[in-house]
């Protein structure tokens, strides 16, 4: 493939994801949009500052325009990350204290038709193990799940916790049940300490074995 067609190729690819026409790429590099359509059609090449306007436009580099294939992901703009890692923090923290607000509502709205049953505040103690489901979804997508098995100590003591004082409420004694979390919490610190094979160490040893 000539380098015009891999070039246009790119150009064309870049400006679909970015969700550009031809007319606003050709606005932001002061060219006309018929001369993107011929850089997009292989029937010209854009000089080296233009290529250099288009890599950052698109934040990759110059090479990543000239190759025919891409082996490797262009690396994001730390701004960027930046940016997306405090999103998820602010949908993981909104998607918690949502959790605590459907919690006070439902608080509210027993004490309202009950007039305050001595069991309302349970509904809270509810809400922890609710939350630490939610904490452990958010980190095994966004963050560190490597982090899990203290989300998971979490999970286990407050389940423990509310099926206690679910059974104190009715004078039914429980306190045997946080035994069952001694073997639980080591079992969780043992799992804690498996890791995964690197892929990078997995292709050597299969380099190595042919």
């Amino acid at each position: 493939m000539e380098l015009k067609q891999i070039i246009a190729h790119n150009i064309v690819d870049l400006r679909h994801i970015h969700g550009l026409t031809q007319a606003e790429l050709a606005k932001r590099l002061n060219y006309s949009d018929k001369a993107v359509s011929k850089w997009e059609r292989g029937e010209s090449l854009p000089d080296i500052t233009v290529l250099k306007n288009i890599s950052e436009i698109f934040e990759v580099s110059v090479d990543y325009l000239l190759a025919k294939e891409h082996t490797e992901i262009e690396e994001e703009p730390e701004e960027m990350k930046r940016l997306k890692l405090k999103n998820r923090k602010l949908i993981t923290v909104i998607s918690l204290l949502l959790v605590c607000f459907i919690a006070t509502f439902v608080f509210v709205l027993i004490r309202l038709i009950t007039g305050g049953a001595a069991w309302n505040w349970l509904i809270f103690a509810y809400a922890v193990p609710v939350c630490a489901i939610v904490g452990l979804v958010f980190n095994s997508v966004w963050f560190n799940p490597r982090n899990n098995y203290v989300i998971i100590s979490l999970l286990m003591w407050s389940l423990l916790a509310v099926i206690f004082f679910t059974f104190s409420a009715f004078s039914v004694d429980t306190r045997l049940l946080y035994t069952i979390g001694v073997p639980g919490q080591i079992i969780i610190i043992l799992w804690s300490g498996i890791r995964n094979i690197p892929k990078k160490l997995k292709k050597k040893k299969k380099s190595a074995e042919e």
